[in-house]
Protein backbone atom coordinates (compact mmCIF):
# COMPACT_ATOMS: atom_id res chain seq x y z
CA UNK A 1 0.00 0.00 0.00
CA UNK A 2 0.97 3.29 -0.98
CA UNK A 3 1.14 6.11 2.19
CA UNK A 4 1.49 9.52 1.75
CA UNK A 5 3.81 11.57 4.28
CA UNK A 6 3.36 15.58 4.26
CA UNK A 7 6.75 16.66 5.79
CA UNK A 8 7.41 19.52 7.97
CA UNK A 9 10.19 20.50 10.28
CA UNK A 10 12.24 18.10 12.28
CA UNK A 11 12.66 14.72 12.82
CA UNK A 12 9.83 13.65 12.53
CA UNK A 13 8.83 13.20 8.75
CA UNK A 14 12.49 11.07 9.07
CA UNK A 15 11.05 8.58 11.41
CA UNK A 16 7.64 8.40 9.72
CA UNK A 17 9.59 7.30 6.52
CA UNK A 18 11.66 4.74 7.93
CA UNK A 19 8.79 3.23 9.96
CA UNK A 20 6.25 3.40 7.42
CA UNK A 21 9.20 1.49 4.70
CA UNK A 22 10.03 -1.38 7.51
CA UNK A 23 5.95 -2.23 7.44
CA UNK A 24 6.03 -2.59 3.99
CA UNK A 25 4.79 0.55 2.73
CA UNK A 26 5.20 2.49 -0.37
CA UNK A 27 5.58 6.19 0.24
CA UNK A 28 5.33 9.28 -1.75
CA UNK A 29 6.60 12.23 0.50
CA UNK A 30 4.87 15.94 0.07
CA UNK A 31 7.86 18.29 1.56
CA UNK A 32 6.86 21.41 2.92
CA UNK A 33 9.01 24.45 1.09
CA UNK A 34 9.60 26.41 3.83
CA UNK A 35 10.05 23.72 6.46
CA UNK A 36 11.11 20.47 5.64
CA UNK A 37 15.17 19.56 5.85
CA UNK A 38 16.65 19.39 2.34
CA UNK A 39 18.17 15.91 3.77
CA UNK A 40 14.95 14.60 3.17
CA UNK A 41 16.16 14.21 -0.64
CA UNK A 42 19.05 11.62 0.25
CA UNK A 43 16.35 9.77 2.76
CA UNK A 44 13.88 9.85 -0.23
CA UNK A 45 16.83 8.09 -2.37
CA UNK A 46 18.14 5.18 0.01
CA UNK A 47 16.19 1.86 -0.98
CA UNK A 48 13.10 1.49 -1.25
CA UNK A 49 13.72 4.55 -2.61
CA UNK A 50 10.57 7.32 -2.36
CA UNK A 51 8.92 9.47 -4.40
CA UNK A 52 9.25 13.36 -3.02
CA UNK A 53 8.14 16.16 -4.27
CA UNK A 54 8.69 19.94 -2.64
CA UNK A 55 5.22 22.34 -2.44
CA UNK A 56 5.02 25.68 -1.02
CA UNK A 57 2.81 26.05 2.46
CA UNK A 58 0.21 27.16 0.25
CA UNK A 59 -0.26 24.51 -2.48
CA UNK A 60 -2.53 22.59 -1.15
CA UNK A 61 -4.12 21.29 -4.75
CA UNK A 62 -0.86 20.38 -5.57
CA UNK A 63 -0.27 18.76 -2.98
CA UNK A 64 -3.33 16.45 -3.37
CA UNK A 65 -2.41 15.92 -7.14
CA UNK A 66 0.39 14.70 -6.09
CA UNK A 67 -0.84 12.12 -3.86
CA UNK A 68 -3.61 11.38 -6.13
CA UNK A 69 -1.31 10.31 -8.98
CA UNK A 70 1.03 8.41 -6.72
CA UNK A 71 -1.66 6.36 -5.97
CA UNK A 72 -1.79 7.25 -2.18
CA UNK A 73 -5.34 6.90 -0.49
CA UNK A 74 -3.87 7.93 2.87
CA UNK A 75 -1.24 10.07 4.72
CA UNK A 76 0.39 11.19 7.29
CA UNK A 77 1.31 14.42 8.37
CA UNK A 78 4.47 14.54 10.54
CA UNK A 79 6.74 17.22 11.30
CA UNK A 80 6.45 20.76 13.08
CA UNK A 81 4.84 23.95 10.77
CA UNK A 82 5.77 26.67 12.40
CA UNK A 83 2.04 28.61 14.02
CA UNK A 84 3.17 32.10 12.63
CA UNK A 85 3.96 30.93 8.84
CA UNK A 86 0.39 29.67 8.85
CA UNK A 87 -1.43 32.36 9.56
CA UNK A 88 1.21 35.17 7.93
CA UNK A 89 2.90 35.05 4.48
CA UNK A 90 0.89 32.10 2.72
CA UNK A 91 -0.56 32.65 -0.66
CA UNK A 92 -3.29 30.28 -0.91
CA UNK A 93 -4.72 28.31 -4.09
CA UNK A 94 -8.26 27.53 -4.65
CA UNK A 95 -8.16 24.88 -2.54
CA UNK A 96 -6.53 26.16 0.33
CA UNK A 97 -8.92 29.25 0.18
CA UNK A 98 -11.73 26.92 -0.06
CA UNK A 99 -10.32 25.64 3.61
CA UNK A 100 -9.73 29.10 4.64
CA UNK A 101 -13.64 29.94 4.35
CA UNK A 102 -14.78 27.15 6.16
CA UNK A 103 -12.77 28.61 8.93
CA UNK A 104 -15.19 29.23 12.39
CA UNK A 105 -11.61 30.88 14.48
CA UNK A 106 -8.14 31.25 13.28
CA UNK A 107 -6.26 28.52 15.01
CA UNK A 108 -4.04 26.03 14.14
CA UNK A 109 -6.56 22.94 15.02
CA UNK A 110 -9.52 24.76 12.86
CA UNK A 111 -7.13 25.52 9.93
CA UNK A 112 -5.64 21.85 9.56
CA UNK A 113 -9.36 20.33 10.32
CA UNK A 114 -10.38 22.58 7.25
CA UNK A 115 -7.56 21.01 5.21
CA UNK A 116 -8.57 17.50 5.91
CA UNK A 117 -11.61 18.25 5.11
CA UNK A 118 -10.46 19.31 1.45
CA UNK A 119 -8.13 15.85 1.37
CA UNK A 120 -10.87 13.96 2.32
CA UNK A 121 -13.18 15.56 -0.37
CA UNK A 122 -10.96 14.68 -2.75
CA UNK A 123 -10.20 10.82 -1.64
CA UNK A 124 -7.09 11.10 0.49
CA UNK A 125 -7.71 10.69 4.31
CA UNK A 126 -5.19 11.66 6.88
CA UNK A 127 -4.25 8.92 9.47
CA UNK A 128 -3.44 9.62 12.68
CA UNK A 129 0.74 11.34 12.75
CA UNK A 130 1.47 8.43 15.67
CA UNK A 131 -0.31 5.46 13.36
CA UNK A 132 3.72 4.02 12.26
CA UNK A 133 5.23 5.05 16.02
CA UNK A 134 3.34 3.70 18.84
CA UNK A 135 6.64 2.40 20.09
CA UNK A 136 8.17 6.28 20.48
CA UNK A 137 4.57 7.00 23.13
CA UNK A 138 5.77 8.53 26.31
CA UNK A 139 5.05 5.46 29.04
CA UNK A 140 3.22 6.43 32.57
CA UNK A 141 5.50 6.97 35.19
CA UNK A 142 9.31 8.23 35.00
CA UNK A 143 10.83 8.32 32.20
CA UNK A 144 14.35 9.53 32.95
CA UNK A 145 16.30 7.85 36.18
CA UNK A 146 15.31 10.20 38.73
CA UNK A 147 12.04 11.03 40.14
CA UNK A 148 10.31 14.50 41.03
CA UNK A 149 11.23 15.45 44.01
CA UNK A 150 8.13 16.57 46.52
CA UNK A 151 8.23 20.11 45.79
CA UNK A 152 8.22 19.48 41.55
CA UNK A 153 5.34 16.79 41.78
CA UNK A 154 3.19 19.30 43.62
CA UNK A 155 4.52 22.20 40.79
CA UNK A 156 3.77 19.47 38.29
CA UNK A 157 0.22 18.92 39.55
CA UNK A 158 -0.75 22.41 39.76
CA UNK A 159 1.14 22.79 36.40
CA UNK A 160 -1.08 19.66 35.20
CA UNK A 161 -4.88 21.48 35.89
CA UNK A 162 -3.91 25.05 34.49
CA UNK A 163 -2.31 23.38 31.82
CA UNK A 164 -5.49 21.80 30.15
CA UNK A 165 -7.18 24.34 29.93
CA UNK A 166 -5.04 26.97 28.34
CA UNK A 167 -4.33 23.37 25.84
CA UNK A 168 -8.24 23.42 26.04
CA UNK A 169 -8.53 26.74 24.38
CA UNK A 170 -6.10 25.88 21.80
CA UNK A 171 -3.64 28.43 23.19
CA UNK A 172 -0.55 26.30 23.54
CA UNK A 173 0.41 23.32 25.08
CA UNK A 174 3.21 23.91 27.37
CA UNK A 175 3.40 25.83 29.99
CA UNK A 176 6.26 26.44 33.01
CA UNK A 177 5.92 26.93 36.35
CA UNK A 178 7.64 27.77 39.74
CA UNK A 179 6.98 27.42 43.37
CA UNK A 180 3.16 26.99 42.32
CA UNK A 181 2.90 29.99 40.30
CA UNK A 182 2.26 30.31 36.26
CA UNK A 183 6.06 31.92 34.89
CA UNK A 184 5.03 31.33 31.09
CA UNK A 185 2.76 30.16 28.55
CA UNK A 186 3.25 29.06 25.37
CA UNK A 187 1.60 30.66 22.66
CA UNK A 188 2.93 30.55 18.94
CA UNK A 189 6.42 30.60 19.99
CA UNK A 190 6.76 26.99 20.35
CA UNK A 191 8.03 24.75 23.07
CA UNK A 192 11.27 25.54 23.16
CA UNK A 193 11.25 29.45 23.31
CA UNK A 194 8.64 29.23 26.37
CA UNK A 195 11.30 27.29 28.37
CA UNK A 196 14.11 29.79 27.37
CA UNK A 197 11.96 32.86 28.48
CA UNK A 198 10.80 30.91 31.87
CA UNK A 199 14.62 30.96 32.44
CA UNK A 200 14.76 34.43 31.80
CA UNK A 201 11.62 35.69 34.22
CA UNK A 202 12.35 33.29 37.28
CA UNK A 203 15.84 31.92 37.19
CA UNK A 204 16.53 28.10 37.68
CA UNK A 205 14.46 25.67 39.17
CA UNK A 206 11.23 26.52 36.65
CA UNK A 207 8.99 23.05 36.17
CA UNK A 208 7.52 22.18 32.48
CA UNK A 209 4.26 20.81 31.53
CA UNK A 210 3.82 19.92 28.34
CA UNK A 211 0.04 17.97 27.78
CA UNK A 212 -2.39 16.71 24.68
CA UNK A 213 -5.29 18.76 24.18
CA UNK A 214 -8.48 17.80 25.94
CA UNK A 215 -9.71 16.43 22.41
CA UNK A 216 -6.45 15.84 20.94
CA UNK A 217 -7.04 15.14 17.29
CA UNK A 218 -4.04 12.88 16.95
CA UNK A 219 -4.34 13.12 12.97
CA UNK A 220 -1.74 16.52 13.33
CA UNK A 221 -0.12 19.00 16.44
CA UNK A 222 0.81 15.59 18.46
CA UNK A 223 3.10 16.67 21.40
CA UNK A 224 6.36 16.01 20.95
CA UNK A 225 9.70 16.16 22.98
CA UNK A 226 13.21 15.65 21.76
CA UNK A 227 16.76 16.00 22.58
CA UNK A 228 16.18 19.71 21.89
CA UNK A 229 13.56 19.94 24.79
CA UNK A 230 15.81 18.94 27.43
CA UNK A 231 18.56 21.33 25.89
CA UNK A 232 16.40 23.82 26.23
CA UNK A 233 15.42 23.22 29.66
CA UNK A 234 19.46 22.59 30.97
CA UNK A 235 20.49 26.00 29.92
CA UNK A 236 17.52 27.73 31.61
CA UNK A 237 17.83 25.79 34.55
CA UNK A 238 14.10 23.92 34.39
CA UNK A 239 14.53 20.76 36.34
CA UNK A 240 11.48 18.51 35.94
CA UNK A 241 9.50 17.81 33.19
CA UNK A 242 6.07 16.17 32.58
CA UNK A 243 4.02 15.21 30.08
CA UNK A 244 0.86 13.12 28.86
CA UNK A 245 1.72 9.19 28.12
CA UNK A 246 0.33 7.92 25.22
CA UNK A 247 -0.67 11.23 23.83
CA UNK A 248 3.08 12.50 23.39
CA UNK A 249 6.00 11.34 20.95
CA UNK A 250 9.38 11.12 22.91
CA UNK A 251 11.74 10.50 20.17
CA UNK A 252 15.52 9.02 20.32
CA UNK A 253 14.13 7.65 23.45
CA UNK A 254 17.81 5.88 25.32
CA UNK A 255 19.71 9.07 24.15
CA UNK A 256 16.49 11.49 25.80
CA UNK A 257 16.82 9.58 28.91
CA UNK A 258 20.57 9.54 29.30
CA UNK A 259 20.50 13.07 28.76
CA UNK A 260 18.17 13.83 31.15
CA UNK A 261 20.30 11.80 33.60
CA UNK A 262 23.19 13.66 32.72
CA UNK A 263 21.01 16.99 33.47
CA UNK A 264 19.60 15.91 36.77
CA UNK A 265 16.19 16.68 34.94
CA UNK A 266 13.48 14.53 36.26
CA UNK A 267 10.70 13.26 33.35
CA UNK A 268 7.76 11.83 33.94
CA UNK A 269 4.71 10.65 31.87
CA UNK A 270 1.20 11.32 33.29
CA UNK A 271 -1.14 8.28 33.63
CA UNK A 272 -3.74 8.36 30.72
CA UNK A 273 -7.09 9.64 32.18
CA UNK A 274 -10.78 8.62 31.02
CA UNK A 275 -12.16 10.88 27.84
CA UNK A 276 -14.05 14.16 29.37
CA UNK A 277 -11.55 14.47 32.41
CA UNK A 278 -8.78 16.52 30.70
CA UNK A 279 -10.00 19.83 32.12
CA UNK A 280 -10.87 19.70 35.59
Amino acid sequence: MRIGLIAGNGQFPFLVLDAARRLGHDVTIVAIEEEASPELNAAAAREPAAEIAWVSLGQLGRCIDTLRRAGATRAVMAGQVKHVKIFSGIVPDRLLLSALLRLRAKNTDALISAVAGVMRDHGIELLDSTAFLAPLLAAEGPIAARAPTAEERADLEFGWRVADHVAGLDIGQTIVVKDLAVVAVEAMEGTDAVIERAGRLAGPGTRVVKVAKPAQDMRFDVPVVGLPTLEAMRAAGATALAVDAGRTLVFDRPAFAAAADRAGIAVVGRPARPAGTDAP
